[in-house]
Parts: C-alpha cells; structure tokens; sequence
C-alpha cells in the first residue's frame, strides 16, 4: 500500500487541493464578496434523492419527481454511501436556494462527491505512468486535469460523469495490458454511471481480436441490464421515459445549431435520444479507422499477451477523447459540463508530446472550461467557440502519424490484438 501510494501522490496532492478548492468557491468564496447564499451545484440534489430512495429499497422512485434522473441507475447507485449516512444523521434535502442558504448537507455530500470525481485523476495518472510520461509532466497533468475536474464536481455536481470516465480510463488500461475480462467488466460499470461512455466503447472493441469481442460486450452491457431491468420491473413507464427520451431544456441549458432539428417535448423541452444514437454510430465509423490503422501493425501471433506499445495506446487515448467529443460536437442541448470528458482524456495523450504541446493543450482546456461557465443562449457565441475550442486541442494532443518504428516489438514476437 505505501507503495502504492508513493506512485500515486501526484494524483492524491491534485484531490486535495481540488477538495480545498472546491469546498471553498462553493462555501466560504461566495460569502467573501458579498453573497449570502452558498454556490452549490444544485443538480447534485436530484441524483441525492434518487440515491436516497435507493437506500431505502425505493427502486420504483428512481425516475419519478424530483429526482430529475434521466441517466442509467449507476448514477445515483455510486451515491448511495453518502444518501445512507445523511438518512441516518437526519441532515434536510431540501432544495438550496432563498430560504435555504446554508444547507448543512452540503458539508456532507460536497467533499464526498469531490472525491469521488478524483477517480479520474488516478486513472489519468496510471495510464501516463504507462506511456512513460516524466514524473515533471505527470505533475503537471495531475494539476491541470484537477482544474478543469472543478468544473464536473464543485460547480455542476455531476460525479456520474467523473467515475463513469474514470472506469473507462482504467478498462483502457487493462485492455493495454491483455486483460480483457476485467476491461469489460470496468466498461460495463462506466455504462452504467453515465452511458456517454458508450461512444468510446467501439474504439475499445476496435483493438480486440473478434474471438474476444462476443465475452467482452457481453461483461460490458451486464451492470447496465441488470440494473435497468430492476428499475424497469419496478416502474416501467417512469424509467422508459426517462432514459429514451432524454429530455432537455434549450431554455434553461445551451441551444446548438441542432436543437431545431431534435424532436420537441412538452414544456419547451427536446429529446436528446435521437441525436445521441447518431453520435454512436459515428463513434462506430472511428473505431472501423482505428481497427484499419492498428490491424497491419498489430498481426496475429502468438497468444502471449504482451503490452500494447506506447504508440499504440497514445493513439487509442486521442481517438477516445475524439469520440467523447462527439456529443458536444452534436448534441442538441448543451451544459457546462458535458466539454470535460474529451479534455481530460485529452490531456493524457498531450502529455506524451513536447512540453509547448502540453502547455498549449493545457491551456486550451483550460479556456474551453472557463468560457463553458459563460451565461450566452446564441448558438453561435456560446456553442461554436467551445466546439472550435475543443478542434483545437485535439489538434494540440494528437499524437500525430503512427509510424511503424514506434511499435516497439521485436519482428519475432509481433503484438496480437487483444487476446485475453
């Protein structure tokens, strides 16, 4: 364990300082200059009483008012610890806002869900410590891939978004390492926290040997099955609204260039399903490329399982980060938040490239996020500066032409894709 925790401090350091951080630009910060309310994530409560009624047996109420819950039941299954102790400590859920400025629940709830979300930081760290990334430049991921996590945690409450990228880092790392049961099974998990995952999932399977892609989608889609059936037996109507329809406000949240185009609901909203489903299949048409670059390189051998080379999982980590892109390249509605997960998968393949590149990167992230925070409904200033931010650091992290001097194999002992 000490062991264990000399290689991951870097990552360790950036959750505190993103739990100090966090705790204070939503608590004591505001106050400082002169609010009287706290600066809390208000879409944390709704998954907060979803995870309650968890707690308490309550399955047929997950998708039922106030929880708002329109993601898979992992979301709120991974808050069911802190629901638990706030039931038992007796502490209000009640809606922060004029009459309720202080909620003591906040104290609670907030610095478990912060941490949380740092799952990303480790799976981030790990994943560098594999392509060999200097100690300098893993430190210097840690930092800025903590900066723009603030933006999931602290100012929106989303931890769904956080764990579900963060176990689909590690299922990237396990697969690199020819361990392809525990990789289903972590994707499978991510799934189940928040399905945006499911655009990387074909890149994952792209890099596997066809014998093993049946097992792997098989462990992949069990959490998501297993849990959504439970909802769906409890209540069918509720949960089947949710999750197909996936409604969404272009009043309250951000309109795209496509939000005319998406199905309208009642009360002003539109249903995301659809677009969502069409970004799946262009998430298919990028692991159909990625299977065509790595297939000549990576030939069919031996069973022994070696590592991927670095090149090859440079090369997997940008054309995840590509596919997470993806929805906020064509979703209908849009929030603050949903920009993060392809910067921070992102950075990792930045980290590989030449200092300028990193920084560059670093802070185009950086930009991107804070410019996410902005208040504008016009499509064209608020929604197409952030997805030309978002080209743009593609573009700075891309790891460039692979070239076949980069597989680090001997000529006797070929790579085979994914055999385990």
């Amino acid at each position: 364990m000490r062991d264990r925790l000399k290689r991951r401090v870097l990552p360790l350091l950036a959750s505190v300082g993103l739990l100090a951080v966090g705790m204070y630009t939503t608590t004591w910060g505001p106050t400082q200059i002169g609010h009287t309310e706290w600066a809390l994530p208000y879409d944390l409560w709704g998954t907060l009483t979803a995870a309650t009624r968890l707690a308490h047996g309550d399955i047929g109420g997950l998708y039922t008012p106030p929880t708002g819950l329109v993601s898979l039941p992992g979301a709120a299954v991974i808050l069911i610890p802190c629901a638990a102790l706030i039931s038992a400590t007796g502490l209000s859920l009640r809606i922060p806002g004029p009459h309720n400025l202080h909620p003591a629940v906040w104290l609670l709830a907030g610095p478990y869900q912060i941490a949380l979300c740092c799952v990303t930081l480790f799976a981030a760290d790990a994943l560098a410590e594999q392509l060999g990334v200097p100690r300098w430049k893993r430190g210097w991921l840690a930092a800025v891939s903590a900066g723009v996590l603030w933006n999931v945690s602290a100012r929106w409450g989303h931890p769904e978004d956080a764990v579900a990228v963060g176990l689909l880092l590690y299922a990237v790392l396990a697969l690199s390492r020819s361990r392809t049961a525990p990789a289903g099974w972590l994707a499978g998990a991510a799934v189940c926290v928040q399905p945006l995952v499911l655009l990387a999932l074909p890149v994952l399977v792209a890099m596997l040997a066809w014998r093993r892609v049946p097992m792997f989608l098989v462990r992949a889609a069990v959490p998501s099955a297993v849990l959504l059936g439970a909802a769906a037996a409890a209540n069918w109507h509720a949960t089947y609204t949710a999750v197909t329809s996936q409604p969404d406000s272009p009043i309250i949240n951000h309109p795209t260039l496509w939000t005319d185009l998406a199905p309208h609901l009642s009360g002003g909203n539109v249903a995301a399903g659809p677009a969502r489903l069409a970004t799946i299949l262009l998430a298919c048409c990028c692991a159909v490329v990625v299977r065509r670059r790595w297939l000549a390189r990576l030939t069919a051998a031996e069973t022994g399982g070696a590592r991927w080379p670095t090149a090859a999982l440079a090369d997997v980590l940008w054309w995840v980060a590509l596919t997470l892109a993806l929805r906020s390249f064509f979703e209908p509605v849009m929030v603050s938040y949903y920009p993060w997960p392809p910067i921070a998968a992102a950075l990792i393949p930045a980290a590989t490239l030449s200092w300028p590149r990193l920084v560059a990167a670093s802070v185009a992230g950086g930009l991107i996020t804070a410019a996410a925070q902005g208040p504008s409904h016009d499509a064209w200033i608020w929604w197409a500066p952030l997805v030309a931010g978002l080209a743009v650091m593609l573009a700075l992290a891309s790891p460039g032409r692979v070239r076949a001097g980069h597989i680090r194999q001997s000529r006797h002992r070929p790579l085979a894709p994914t055999s385990r």
